[in-house]
């Protein structure tokens, strides 16, 4: 067995974890029971010790992935010169309401051979915390039980399997139209006895599986341009979701590099405010309020929990909890030997001012387009808006979270600006009680020192920091967030200077290696993804609409075979990163909505043009 790339594989979940399944038919990654639980099967990041769950024909061919219509249900095809095979994996879901706990998740994998014969092989060689526990197996006439310390994981098999090391393997035979289902069980409550006793027929939770997904689906209300790209987004943004706290992480796996064979991994298996602040705003545009509301009752918890001095934490677990402390597993060869594996995030500790801005205009917008507010919310909001007032003039860790030291960010200002704007007009459209004065007085600071500051005139450009002259890409949310005119000289040439310096194509770094902010790591990285987006937007919104659209289109021509994007691309348009990223996800969701507005408003004026033209 070897390392797939990044971007070869789909993704399954039940709104509590997930598990990525190769296009070879290996589930290379899974953390039972919960996104940040450790890992279970972990062979993306170690091929020889991680674990996995593979089935798979005993020779090599052509292989497919789809997801099925309007579901998270993943189709793996094994196309055999003697056989076609078909592999549908998925994990069914008992219950999408606040709160719920399930006592049961599984992973179910339905095997048919659509034409011919095909010989397969299931190897489930599991890799209990990271493959540091040691686990024995227990062989019962429905199937295994592997056991490790306090955790338990049944394979429920049709066909008896042999054991050899700890791991369970067999050959098998399917001729045309025969089929078998496999069941990987884990129990939250500890009753062994229930472990291989599936509450459910495969067919039955095949059905119940798909129905969950296509209702959920029919709430989108985007039917534009692109509809099966953003469907696919919104699907893969929900499964990203933590049902029981209504929590959005900012990726499901940890420690995938952004350059292969470099240092720059990191875990991504929590909820940075600022990352889900902008995922809500994404699923707001598509109509899904539900999933809003319920991020908006997690924020409202941590609102309650603020530091003595207004202050919030930048990332928490999807429990709320925040200790995150960060260690390195060593004993992990990493994705393609990308040392070191890292799990937990020392950047919690780290102060980035910019987030207090996705905070404010992620309120702002839930209680415009989702329902109001409540006043107790506001109260502790009021503390977060004095917290900007105090500190808005320090130098901060930025959006891009570097480790080289501190510096007066320019996007970390545009952001303070922007959860005082938000704030302000809360406080106007509502009518809450607030110190206004002082919250504007403060922004129009703000606004005048980036404009001093931030802009360097020699360059042309608004910079990465205060007397710089490194370009930085999150600097194209300026007209996003309504700080300038999209049509602002400054504007316009900034966006120029971008094309000019940042872009590849239509791929984008996020800023100018060697000139930028040292993030305290000596290597490269590929283009950022979400940048790409950003540039569509600030594009669209100057009405330049051809180059826009055809940005866009590149980009997605960069997603992987299912749709789905890691944080970045490579030169040579690979996935790289932590995969698959909500940030993106939501990137391509705001661009595709705002885009396909900008190009409807566009045909229309032409359309009552022509209507209009007099006859000759």
């Amino acid at each position: 067995m070897s390392y797939k790339n990044i971007g070869d594989y789909g993704i399954i979940g039940d709104l509590h974890t997930i598990a990525l399944v190769g296009i070879d038919g290996s589930i290379d990654w899974c953390c039972l029971p919960r996104f940040d639980s450790p890992s279970l099967f972990g062979a993306i990041l170690d091929h020889k010790i991680g674990g996995y769950f593979k089935i798979a024909p005993v020779t090599n061919g052509n292989t497919r992935q789809m997801y099925l219509p309007e579901t998270n249900i993943l189709l793996t095809r094994f196309l055999q010169h003697d056989g076609v095979g078909e592999l549908t994996d998925f994990m069914p879901i008992e219950s999408d309401e606040a709160g719920y706990r399930p006592r049961r998740h599984q992973i179910i994998r339905m095997l048919s051979v659509v034409r011919g014969t095909v010989t397969f092989r299931l190897e489930c060689a599991p890799a209990f915390n990271f493959g540091r526990d040691p686990h024995n197996l227990e062989t019962r006439p429905k199937g295994i039980i592997f056991q490790s310390g306090d955790q338990s994981v049944g394979l429920v098999s049709p066909i008896p399997l042999h054991t050899r090391e700890n791991f369970a393997y067999q050959e098998f035979t399917l001729h045309q139209g025969e089929s078998l289902t496999f069941f990987l069980e884990y129990l939250e409550v500890k009753n062994g006895s229930q472990l291989l006793s599936t509450p459910e027929s495969g067919d039955e939770a095949f059905r119940n599986t798909s129905a969950f997904w296509q209702r959920w689906l029919a709430q989108c209300q985007y039917d534009g341009r692109w509809r099966e790209v953003v469907h696919r987004s919104a699907l893969a943004l929900k499964l990203l979701t933590y049902a029981p706290t209504g929590a959005i992480v900012a990726a499901p796996t940890t420690s995938l590099p952004e350059n292969i064979g470099g240092p720059r991994n990191w875990d991504y298996r929590y909820t940075w405010i600022r990352d889900a602040a902008f995922s809500i705003y994404g699923l707001l545009r598509l109509g899904f309020t539900v999933e809003a509301s319920r991020f908006m009752d997690w924020l409202n918890a941590r609102c309650c929990e603020l530091n003595p001095d207004g202050s919030i934490q930048l990332m928490y677990g999807i429990d709320g909890r925040r200790n995150l402390t960060e260690e390195e597993l060593p004993h992990l060869d990493g994705h393609r030997s990308s040392r070191p594996v890292r799990i937990g995030n020392g950047a919690a500790s780290q102060l980035q001012m910019d987030m207090y801005g996705a905070l404010m205009d992620a309120v702002y917008l839930y209680n415009k387009h989702g329902a109001s507010i409540s006043y107790d919310l506001w109260v502790n909001l009021c503390r977060l808006l004095d917290f900007v007032c105090d500190n808005w003039e320090q130098p901060d860790e930025g959006i891009w979270e570097v480790r080289g030291g501190r510096r007066h960010f320019v996007y970390s200002k545009v952001m303070c600006w922007v959860a005082l704007d938000r704030g302000i007009r809360l406080a106007d459209k509502r009518g809450f009680p607030g110190n206004r004065a002082r919250w504007m007085e403060e922004r129009d600071r703000i606004y005048r020192e980036i404009m001093a500051r931030g802009w360097n005139a020699d360059i042309g450009a608004f910079v990465q920091s205060y007397d710089s002259e490194a370009l930085d890409a999150a600097n194209l949310i300026m007209p996003l967030v309504f700080f300038v005119s999209p049509t602002d000289p400054r504007m316009l040439s900034t966006i120029d200077r971008t094309l000019e310096q940042l872009a590849l194509g239509s791929l984008v770094y996020r800023y100018e290696n060697g000139k930028a902010a040292s993030d305290g790591l000596d290597s490269d990285e590929g283009t950022f993804s979400m940048c790409t987006f950003w540039l569509v937007e600030a594009l669209t919104k100057a009405g330049r609409l051809t180059e826009a659209r055809l940005i866009f289109e590149k980009m997605l021509s960069y997603g992987n075979h299912l749709r789905l994007y890691a944080e970045e691309v490579s030169h040579s348009g690979e996935q790289l990163g932590n995969f698959p990223q909500a940030f993106t996800h939501f990137g391509l969701i705001t661009a595709a909505c705002n885009l396909d507005l900008a190009l409807n408003t566009k045909r229309a004026a032409h359309t009552v043009v022509r209507r209009n033209r007099p006859s000759v």
